[in-house]
This record gives C-alpha cells, sequence and structure tokens, in this order.
C-alpha cells in the first residue's frame, strides 16, 4: 500500500476541521470521509477499507448509469451491490464476489435477465471445463445472485439451481507436510521474518488476511486474540511455545508482527505473494500461506482432536468446511486404531504359553 508524503495511505490526507483540530480526510472519486483513530491501526485501516469500498461502489454504479438495460443482468448487478445481502457481507467477501460477477458481466451484461435459463448456464459452465474450480466459483456466486433476482422480484425461478458443479479432480490447495516445515525452518532460522510468519500462521491456523493484521495489542498473557476478517468470527487462542519463541524478538513499537520492507503492514496478496517467494527461496515450490492453516488442521485431527476442538482453533463454523481438512488425517488415525484393535483381538485368542502350537523333538 502506498503511503503519501504525509505517511497517511493513499488518498488520505490531513485537514482542520472546523474546531481545528487536525483529522485524516480520505477524499476520492465522490467519496469524501474522515478517518479516526490511529493512522494504520487495525480500526483506522477497516475504516479506510471501507472508504475504498464506496468508491468502487460509487464508481460501479456511475458506469452502469450509462449502459445498464432495465430488466438486463448489469442491471441486476448494480441492484445486488446496492442491497443489504451485499453491503452486509465483509470486505473481502465483497471483493472476491464483484470480481466474478464483473468478468461474467463484461460478457453477459448486456443480455435479458428473464431469457436465462439452465441450460444456458449449463454451456457457460462446460466453456469453463479446463478451469473447473473458476467454474464452480461462478455458479456459486450465480447462485446467490439469481436468488436475490427472485427475492425482488426480477425473475420467478433461479435458474442456477439443479446445474451440477465440476468434481474436483485433486485437494485444492497443497497442505504442508512435516518435511517441508522442516526444510522451510532449515532455511529461514528463528528471528528471521519468513520463519516468524511461519510460526505466526501455522501455530494459529490463521488466513494470511487475519495474519497480516496481527500484533502486540491482540496478545493477552500466553494467548493471542483473533478477529477474523472472513468470519467475523472472535477467537482466543493459546499460543505454542514455538510462536512464542519466534515473537521474542519482534519490536513492540511496530502495528502489526509482520512489516514491510518500507516498515509499512502487509496486505493480504503483497503478503502471499511476499511468503511465497520465501518458499522459493527454500525450494518449496509447491508450498503457499494457505497450506500452512490445512497442516494444522490436520496435526489437530491427528491428535484426536474433535471437530469442535478443530473448529475452535481454524474459526470455521460448519463442520462441512472442516472435514476437508482432516478427512485424510482422519481416515489415517482410524485406520491405526482399527488394526490395533484387530491386534489385540488376535493376541487375546492365541493359545497360552502352557499350550504347545508344534510338537518339540524328542531328546536322547
Amino acid at each position: 500500500m502506498l503511503r503519501t508524503k504525509s505517511g497517511l495511505p493513499k488518498h488520505c490526507t490531513y485537514q482542520a476541521d472546523r474546531y481545528g483540530n487536525r483529522r485524516v480526510r480520505f477524499r476520492r472519486r465522490g467519496v469524501s470521509v474522515y478517518l479516526t483513530g490511529i493512522p494504520w491501526s487495525e480500526d483506522f485501516m477497516r475504516q479506510y477499507a471501507g472508504a475504498l469500498e464506496r468508491e468502487d461502489v460509487n464508481r460501479t454504479q456511475v458506469g452502469a448509469s450509462k449502459r445498464t438495460l432495465p430488466g438486463s443482468f448489469s442491471a441486476l448487478c448494480v441492484s445486488y451491490y446496492g442491497s443489504p445481502e451485499f453491503r452486509g457481507l465483509n470486505a473481502s467477501t465483497q471483493k472476491v464476489r464483484r470480481n466474478v460477477l464483473e468478468r461474467f458481466r463484461a460478457e453477459h451484461g448486456h443480455r435479458p435477465l428473464k431469457d436465462l435459463r439452465s441450460d444456458h448456464i449449463r454451456r457457460i459452465m462446460g466453456a469453463k471445463a479446463n478451469t473447473p474450480e473458476a467454474a464452480n466459483n461462478l455458479l456459486k456466486v450465480l447462485r446467490v445472485l439469481l436468488s436475490y433476482a427472485v427475492n425482488v422480484g426480477m425473475i420467478a425461478s433461479n435458474p442456477a439451481i439443479g446445474v451440477k458443479r465440476y468434481r474436483s479432480r485433486g485437494e485444492g490447495i497443497h497442505t504442508w507436510t512435516e518435511s517441508e516445515v522442516a526444510q522451510f525452518e532449515g532455511h529461514h532460522p528463528i528471528g528471521s521474518k519468513p520463519r516468524l510468519a511461519l510460526e505466526l500462521m501455522l501455530c494459529t491456523a490463521t488466513r494470511r488476511s487475519d495474519a497480516v493484521r496481527m500484533g502486540w495489542q491482540h496478545v493477552r498473557g500466553n494467548e493471542i486474540a483473533v478477529r477474523q476478517e472472513k468470519t467475523d468470527e472472535p477467537l482466543m487462542i493459546p499460543m505454542h511455545p514455538k510462536l512464542i519463541e519466534a515473537l521474542a524478538a519482534v519490536p513492540r513499537t511496530n502495528l502489526t508482527f509482520l512489516m514491510t520492507e518500507r516498515g509499512a503492514p502487509f496486505t493480504a496478496a503483497g503478503f502471499g505473494n511476499w511468503f511465497r517467494d520465501r518458499c522459493d527461496e527454500a525450494e518449496l515450490p509447491q508450498c503457499s500461506a494457505h497450506g500452512l492453516r490445512k497442516l494444522m488442521a490436520t496435526r489437530l485431527a491427528e491428535a484426536g482432536c474433535s471437530l469442535h476442538q478443530i473448529m475452535a482453533i481454524t474459526g470455521h463454523k460448519s463442520m462441512s468446511s472442516v472435514a476437508p481438512y482432516t478427512k485424510r488425517a482422519d481416515q489415517g488415525r482410524l485406520a491405526r486404531e482399527a488394526i490395533r484393535t484387530l491386534r489385540a483381538e488376535h493376541e487375546q485368542n492365541l493359545p497360552n504359553s502352557e499350550t504347545q502350537v508344534y510338537p518339540t523333538a524328542k531328546k536322547g
């Protein structure tokens, strides 16, 4: 994120209000708001993100007014962006959903919504056969959008319901192995920023969007308080000794544990790219930040933790969301338990030591 000469985020300036107090003002493209709190703090940056989001909505709606046809797919998008359903989402979810819709809108925005049928969506999905995850993401967003269209009376039924997803070809983002963690640790020792990033994400099972916001203000004794950006779920997580060791060398003057080379907090995307480069340095090109979250869930499952216990660390709100992370670990653990049970049953049924299974040779 760019800093201005005054040390503030881009589009922000110091201005005196009518009482002569110096305040931070965000101003760009029809949005002018004062931001409160300490610049670059967590609360300040949340307000800043909200101001940027308002700017994006204004730009989308102004542009749409010049090109949107009533009853078109584009008109539906404009209505949805201004709805409580969309505005109630967190900023990161709004951004992802808008990106998916705008790509679809660029090609199909002019078409009448009432003419959209299930077979049209199936053909669009078929054209994305080489990128099944992208096709599935599109279908997921279309189902939500078209459900909104039904609720506001733009169409009578949702044509995306009943359209099948592509079966996943793999397990998604690579889950780190213990040997890969050891290899990363060998290349990035305690005291380095990459090692701090590893321990912070692994020991808290956090997403990169939450890791970049963590700082000393979140530490409560030997626990760390996390409010997840994606779900708004508040968590209190006991800190693993390895995380405590990694934090020992971190200055208490920074707003966040992880800082860029210019001394500013990371953005989630910028951090992801930076950490991927550190993985490449350790000759781990298959590894990424999110794979550490999956490894922690796997570790918890292999330790015999229940789904509710795992959810207390990862912050997932449903068991179905945790299941993909733990499926393999549960299978391996249950298989080992099954074999131990079988061995115990076998040993219990063996003849005692006084019974000779095979006759021994006679002496003399």
